[in-house]
This record gives structure tokens, sequence and C-alpha cells, in this order.
């Protein structure tokens, strides 16, 4: 993965103090989480790579980033189950603190509301914002006695602009919008900065799928679709000291979509 100039000089700012902390990404098994695990790891982190059920795809990652020189392991349980959730970090902040979180889990379950299923609507709901709030909220006092976080969550382009057949997967993330917000500001005197990202049409192999290149340059004012790097700089840029002023921010990286 190569990341854009400007910001792989910043996180090669980035003081060597970073080496010792720890990241969780969750859904780090898809394209997305593994480029921003990697990315972390390149920043000198120790990553925990999460997936849901898949235990061997997160294992390939962390085997990956391990390969490469990092520091990296797997675990897997669904941030949808509050106990398995609370059950997992617990186990992971008694070894020692997270100080950086990446919400990134998340599924579609597309479908014009007039004929969306009640389970299609409280599914996507519960891995994207309830998921967030499973996974970071049993971290937060231990991150806080360390006196330094980062917690970035990945929302989506749907969530700022809305998008036909996905009324559950913007809803739910937008709420991720609202509540790191307000989670910034419950944290900030603490040294932990909260804040999410917002991807529009990112390369992945369903993408082509739903999208031949003249639509995408009728979408995308940069007439092109972004990178799974292209996010994971982005992240591993707010994941680091230099980022340390900002905070409770929506940052979209969609190619000018809005």
């Amino acid at each position: 993965m190569r990341l854009p100039a400007t910001l792989a000089f910043l996180i090669a700012q980035m003081p060597m103090t970073q080496s010792s902390r720890r990241a969780l990404v969750t859904g780090a098994s898809g394209a997305i989480g593994a480029a921003i695990a990697k990315a972390l790891a390149d920043a000198g982190h120790e990553v925990i790579v999460h997936a849901n059920t898949n235990l061997d795809r997160a294992k390939a990652v962390a085997d990956g980033i391990v390969q490469g020189g990092g520091k990296a392991s797997a675990i897997a349980f669904d941030v949808a189950d509050a106990t398995a959730s609370h059950d997992a970090i617990a186990g992971l902040v008694d070894e020692r603190p997270l100080q950086i979180i990446v919400n990134n889990a998340g599924i579609h379950d597309d479908a014009p509301m007039a004929g969306m299923s009640e389970a299609q609507w409280r599914r996507v709901i519960d891995v994207s914002l309830n998921g967030f709030f499973n996974v970071t909220q049993p971290a937060l006092l231990a991150m806080a006695r360390t006196r330094f976080g980062r917690i970035v969550s990945v929302s989506s382009v749907a969530a700022v602009l809305g998008n036909r057949g996905q009324t559950n997967y913007a809803a739910a993330k937008a709420g991720l919008h609202g509540a790191s917000r307000s989670l910034a500001r419950e944290m900030a005197s603490r040294g932990i900065t909260v804040n999410v990202v917002a991807p529009g049409l990112i390369e992945s192999p369903m993408l082509g799928e739903q999208f031949d290149a003249p639509a995408i340059k009728a979408l995308v004012p940069a007439g092109r679709v972004g990178t799974p790097g292209e996010v994971a700089a982005l992240v591993a840029f707010l994941c680091s000291d230099a980022a340390g002023y900002i905070n409770g921010q929506v940052i979209g990286i969609n190619g000018g979509m809005g």
C-alpha cells in the first residue's frame, strides 16, 4: 500500500513513543479494514485484527503484518453481541490498555424502506451503531488512565447524502456522527480524540458489479473510485500525535461527492 505523499510525510514524523501503542481494528478482514490495520502497523503500533466469525481471514491479515516486520494478532467476536464484545474487550484490556480503536465493522442489507423487514433494520444498526458502543465503552476507562487515545469510526457518504435502499445503513452510520461528536466532548480532557471518516465509492470487487466507469464519472467529481489505502492513510493520520487537535470531526474521503 502506497500512502499519499503528504500523509506519508506526517506519519513519518510521528514520535517513536507511538510504537508502544495498542490498536484494535474491527472488521479488519475486509479490504478497508485490512488496509487500516497494515497502515497502523507500519506506523509502529501493535495491531489486533478483528473479524466477526472468520478468524482465519483475520489471522491471514495479522500474519501478513508480522511477515512485514510488524506486531499483530487476530481475534473474532460479534460486535453486535454486547456480552461477547464486553468479554473480548475486557480480556484485551486486562493484558494492556487499548489506546487506538478503529470501529470499521459494518454490514449492508439493502432494501427500499417500504419493503424492508424489521430484521434488516435492526441487524444493520446493531453492527454499525450498537457495535460502536459495545466495543468502545468497555475500553474507555483504561484508555483514559493512559491520558492518550484515538477513536476513529468508519462511516459512509450515505450517512451524509442519503442513498436509496439504504435507510438502515445511512441511519446506522449517521448515528456514529452524533455519538462520536458527543464522546469527543466527554473525553477530550483525557487526551482522547474521537473522529469519523466517511468514505465514498472505494475500490472493491463488489463495487465493480454495481458501478461501471461512466456511472462513476457521473457520481464522483474526481472521476474515479478511492482506494482502501487512501482511507487507511487518513485513519492512520487521525490516530497519530500530529492529529491531536482534530476532534469531534466527520471527514469525508469521497472524491468531492459531498
